[in-house]
């Protein structure tokens, strides 16, 4: 146990240095994950005009949530996999005594860890210049949001590493990611609460994975009611099943895999 944990601080450690590098583009990234904030102030106005569910006060906490969330859940690994899978710089790494999976795992949560300053510089600025939406979440809110962007974060990681088990018999498992995302988009809460969709809508939509990685967290943090024992219970199961079909999709894929080395 000692020599594991051993293992996975180094990597961790080797890993921030690594994206510290990168700290330029960091910010590149975390403008691109603006779009919460923009779509804040089309909402407020909405909400000024029309009857949503919510005020506009809790639509600006709500998207700011949002966006909170996103910085912490936000996973590229299907994108790395591919290209070492391509390039048969996967080899390698099947040599070495870890699952190459940790690797990219330590370069997510890494990244984390170097962005944080970056995102305080932002939440800042934002209660800046919309001082009224400012609030102290309570304490056991926090620590909710806390848990519950974990594993979001664990459950987006898992899924889009699922997908790229798919660059075995395919270049392009990327589309898939692509394809993933447009539901993403919509039924996550990232564009629009899920409280203003149908009801019918909300309740189907509530029996897929897709509101437990954004909507979920980020009204936890506001305080807007939910079920938290349905929403966490839900984000283990399907963490569980994706979690079955990336072991078996990746026995398989190996089985198929001819790059250089392997």
């Amino acid at each position: 146990m000692k020599n594991f944990t051993k293992k996975i601080l180094t990597l961790l450690t080797v890993y921030y240095a690594y994206m510290l590098e990168y700290r330029s583009e960091l910010v590149l990234w975390i403008l691109s994950g603006t779009l919460p904030i923009i779509l804040m102030g089309v909402w407020i106005q909405a909400a000024e005009g029309g009857n949503f569910g919510l005020t506009s006060l809790e639509f600006a906490r709500y998207f700011f949530a949002v966006f909170l969330t996103r910085q912490l859940t936000v996973v590229w690994v299907i994108f790395d996999f591919e290209r070492e899978v391509v390039e048969g710089k996967l080899s390698p790494r099947l040599l070495q005594p870890i699952d190459p999976g940790f690797y990219h795992l330590a370069t997510h949560v890494s990244e984390r860890f170097a962005r944080m300053p970056l995102v305080f510089l932002i939440i800042g600025l934002f209660f800046l210049l919309y001082p009224q939406a400012f609030w102290i979440p309570s304490l056991p809110n926090i620590l909710l949001f806390t848990l519950a962007a974990v594993l979001a974060f664990t459950l987006r990681f898992i899924i889009q590493y699922t997908f790229a088990m798919f660059t075995f018999w395919t270049e392009r498992a990327t589309a898939l990611e692509n394809f993933w995302f447009l539901f993403f988009l919509f039924f996550s809460g990232l564009i629009a609460p899920l409280e203003v969709f149908p009801e019918n809508v909300r309740n189907v939509v509530m029996f897929t994975p897709f509101p437990y990685m954004i909507n979920f967290p980020a009204n936890i943090l506001v305080g807007i009611p939910v079920d938290l024992t349905r929403g966490f219970l839900s984000m283990l199961g399907w963490i569980l099943i994706f979690l079955g079909l990336n072991r078996l999709l990746w026995r398989a894929g190996l089985k198929r895999y001819s790059g250089m080395g392997a």
